[in-house]
């Protein structure tokens, strides 16, 4: 056996689920010194900012559920066998969407799966608990607000899901992108729908928590020279996509994840010389998790995808919500109605209407300058202080990793005697 434990991640390959993958994958191997081994296309890995080595070239598409289903699994089951062979333990972490393509990990018998979910504990409780005809235990004010889940995905998203069904049972257990510090009572709940133990060991940020990298940056050099908590940080994610009547209330810009290249809107005539020294428009890639923290930054308003949520929850930076489709509404309904850390943009029953212009100067105005918002400040930096402090030597999240850890080490041990 060339080693004892071995980590092998297997990422869904879409940006937003990359990247949760790709820092506990860091995380991972810097913490524990373990080698941590991430299962991915070299087409996907332009997402993550790896660097390929060149080759000949190829016309690849862009990937899609079906191509998915029936070719990764072979891939990386002949993969898992061969590091299977070469270690003691093998500890398989994969997103809850790739469950089809590592079901040969049952036949190995030094190895254990865990299923990743790149959502937040409440979104999956409340979509397990609906889904198996159950009562969301909420309250019945919170219940009555809490948004439909119907519409909520594809039908293609939900037969892909289907696929993914028969092979959930075969994990070991669920780590979550999440603290016991957040969502501590719906892990709970979870844990009894799932009958699987339940490990919330994130967050896992891609930067220290406590300073600005280095790197130059157009973002974070205009941001030094700005008041503190004077600037409102302003970002959809990378698949959200806005009308034409949208784009004419608020200038978005979205870049294609595999080119790089942004869909320019046509902007006002002198816009950007307009917003110059109150404003900074990026057509490129911002770094997110170091403009959160900065002294500058005093909101977030954001499509409420989960990444976006617990690194602005994690940084302590209130939230203007702006749901889109999928787990983004339930997400904002935990951030505004339950840890009480942002407001409304727009509201997941309105999805259909225009949010005008002058909605979103007020809600600006209401969480920027006037004294509501400073009781959201505080409260989101209370809370990103105790979810910070959570992932140190001692605290809730790092614990849990430390036990997960140390199951798979005492599992070796005792299979040596």
């Amino acid at each position: 056996m060339d080693r004892e434990v071995v980590i092998v991640m297997v990422p869904f390959p879409i940006q937003g689920h990359l990247n949760q993958l790709l820092q506990l994958a860091c995380l991972l191997s810097s913490t524990y010194d373990l080698p941590v081994y991430y299962v991915v296309s070299a087409t996907h890995n332009q997402q993550a900012r790896f660097h390929d080595i060149p080759t000949h070239e190829l016309a690849l598409p862009p990937p899609d559920f079906n191509a998915l289903s029936k070719i990764s699994h072979y891939g990386i089951t002949s993969f898992l066998r061969d590091i299977s062979s070469k270690s003691r333990r093998l500890i398989v972490v994969h997103d809850f969407f790739m469950s089809y393509s590592v079901q040969d990990v049952s036949s190995l018998l030094n190895a254990e799966s865990y299923r990743f979910n790149c959502i937040s504990a409440f979104t999956l409780y409340c979509s397990s608990y609906l889904f198996s005809g159950m009562f969301v235990q909420l309250g019945e004010k919170l219940l009555k607000k809490l948004p439909s889940l119907e519409g909520a995905m594809p039908d293609e998203v939900k037969n892909f899901i289907a696929l993914q069904s028969p092979y959930m049972d075969i994990r070991t257990g669920d780590i979550h992108n999440t603290s016991k510090i957040i969502e501590h009572g719906f892990l709970d709940l979870l844990a009894q729908v799932e009958s699987k133990q339940q490990w919330a060991i994130n967050p896992t940020l891609p930067t220290k928590l406590n300073h600005i990298s280095n790197r130059n940056n157009i973002c974070l050099e205009w941001l030094e020279k700005q008041p503190r908590r004077s600037i409102l940080y302003i970002s959809f994610g990378t698949s959200t996509t806005f009308s034409d009547g949208e784009v004419m209330e608020f200038k978005p810009i979205r870049v294609d994840i595999f080119t790089g290249e942004a869909r320019k809107h046509v902007f006002p005539e002198g816009f950007e010389e307009r917003v110059k020294g109150v404003g900074l428009l990026v057509r490129e890639w911002a770094p997110q998790p170091d403009i959160l923290p900065h002294s500058s930054t005093g909101g977030f308003m954001s499509h409420c995808g989960w990444n976006s949520c617990i690194e602005s929850i994690t940084m302590g930076v209130p939230i203007a919500a702006w749901p889109m489709r999928s787990d983004q509404p339930v997400n904002s309904f935990l951030v505004m109605e339950i840890l009480k850390i942002g407001l409304f943009v727009r509201e997941r029953e309105k999805l259909e209407e225009l949010v005008s212009a002058s909605t979103i100067e007020n809600v600006v105005r209401k969480l920027m300058a006037f004294e509501d918002g400073d009781a959201i400040r505080k409260r989101a930096e209370e809370l990103g202080e105790a979810v910070r402090r959570s992932t140190e030597k001692g605290g809730a999240s790092r614990m849990e990793l430390d036990s997960l850890i140390a199951h798979h080490k005492i599992r070796v041990a005792f299979h040596q005697k």
